[in-house]
C-alpha cells in the first residue's frame, strides 16, 4: 500500500491540565476528512510523541481505529520509541487498532551507528506486524540521526517485509532525488517539509505529510492542483504564503503557535504538553491578528 495526497500530521488533543483528551479525536476526524485530506499521521512529532507515555499512544491509536474508516482518512501509526518493548506494543497496538500503515523514526537517545543498524532495530521493531506497510520517518533535524537514507532502502527492502517507503521531513535535496529514483522510482516517499511543498512535488512526491494540513490543507491542494496544471505562477505565490504563515509560526515557537491555530480555526485541540510552553493569551490574540492580516483565513483555511 502506497500512500499519496495530503496526510495531516495529526495533533494530540490535550485538556488544559496537560492529560489527553481522547474524546477530540472523532471531531477532529471530521475536521480533517472535511479539508480534503487523504489520512492522518498519528502520534509523530506533531503529535508530541516523545511526551506521551506508550500508554496513552496505545490508547492515541484506539481511538482513532474505526474513526479513520468512518470518514475516509488513512491512518498511519507511528511507533517510533527509544526502547524495544515499547516499540512492539505500539506495534501491535497499531495492528489491532486497525491502522493502515505504521511508521517509525530513528530512536534518538542510543542512536543507530549507520544505515545497517538503524534496519535491523526495525526489523525487530517490526516482529509483532511484520506483514504491515512501515515507512521510515526520516527526522535528523529532531533525532539527530544522519544516515545514508539511500543505503537505507536497498537494505529495508531485502530484510522488512512491510517496508512501502520514507516520510522525507530532511533538507537534503540530493538524497530526495536519489531515493525517488532508486529502483525504478518504486518506493513510496512522501515528503515533510511543508514550506517546500512545492519544491517535493517538482522532484516527484506523490504524497506528503505536514502539520500545516491540520488547518490549511485547501491552500497546498490550490498549490498541488495548479502544478499538475501548469500554472507555476499560481503555484509559486500559494507557496510563498505558505512560507510566510510557517515563519510566523517559527518566530513565536512553532508548535505551540500552529496548535493554537487549531482552535482559532474551530477544532481546539489543547494546549502543548511541557516542556513545550503554550502561548499567553495575548501572544494568542496578536498571532490571530497577524494571521488575518495576510489573509490566512481566506486563503488557507476555504
Amino acid at each position: 500500500m502506497k500512500l499519496d495526497g495530503l496526510i495531516a500530521a495529526a495533533h494530540t488533543p490535550m485538556n488544559d491540565d496537560f492529560s489527553v483528551n481522547y474524546e477530540q479525536v472523532p471531531a477532529q476526524a471530521g475536521h480533517l476528512a472535511k479539508l480534503g485530506v487523504r489520512g492522518v499521521f498519528v502520534g509523530g512529532t506533531t503529535g508530541e510523541c516523545h511526551s506521551l507515555t506508550t500508554g496513552e499512544r496505545q490508547k492515541l491509536f484506539d481511538s482513532w481505529g474505526g474513526v479513520n474508516q468512518d470518514n475516509d482518512l488513512k491512518f498511519v501509526a507511528h511507533v517510533g520509541h527509544n526502547n524495544l518493548p515499547d516499540a512492539q506494543a505500539l506495534v501491535q497496538t497499531a495492528r489491532e487498532a486497525g491502522a493502515d500503515a505504521i511508521s517509525a523514526m530513528a530512536p534518538n537517545f542510543f542512536k543507530p551507528a549507520d544505515a545497517a543498524a538503524l534496519c535491523d532495530w526495525f526489523v525487530e521493531v517490526t516482529k509483532p506486524a511484520p506483514e504491515m506497510p512501515f515507512y521510515f520517518y526520516d527526522i535528523p533535524k529532531m533525532t539527530g540521526v544522519t544516515i545514508d537514507t539511500l543505503e537505507f532502502l536497498g537494505l529495508a527492502r531485502e530484510q522488512l517485509p512491510g517496508f512501502v517507503g520514507v516520510k522525507f521531513s530532511n533538507p537534503d535535496d540530493d538524497l530526495l532525488q536519489a531515493c525517488l529514483r532508486n529502483n525504478g522510482g518504486t518506493t513510496s516517499i512522501l515528503y515533510g517539509i511543508d514550506e517546500r511543498f512545492l519544491d517535493g512535488l517538482k522532484m516527484g512526491c506523490q504524497g506528503a505529510v505536514g502539520s500545516t494540513y491540520n488547518f490549511a490543507a485547501p491552500l497546498y491542494r490550490k498549490i498541488k492542483a495548479a502544478f499538475e496544471q501548469g500554472d507555476m505562477d499560481s503555484a509559486k505565490a500559494n507557496q510563498a504564503r505558505s512560507a510566510g504563515m510557517i515563519r510566523m509560526f517559527y518566530e513565536r515557537d512553532y508548535l505551540p503557535a500552529a496548535k493554537a491555530v487549531m482552535a482559532l480555526v474551530g477544532m481546539d485541540c489543547g494546549p502543548v504538553r511541557p516542556p513545550l510552553r503554550r502561548l499567553a493569551p495575548e501572544k494568542i490574540d496578536q498571532l490571530r491578528r497577524d494571521l488575518d492580516a495576510m489573509g490566512f483565513f481566506d486563503w488557507a483555511v476555504n
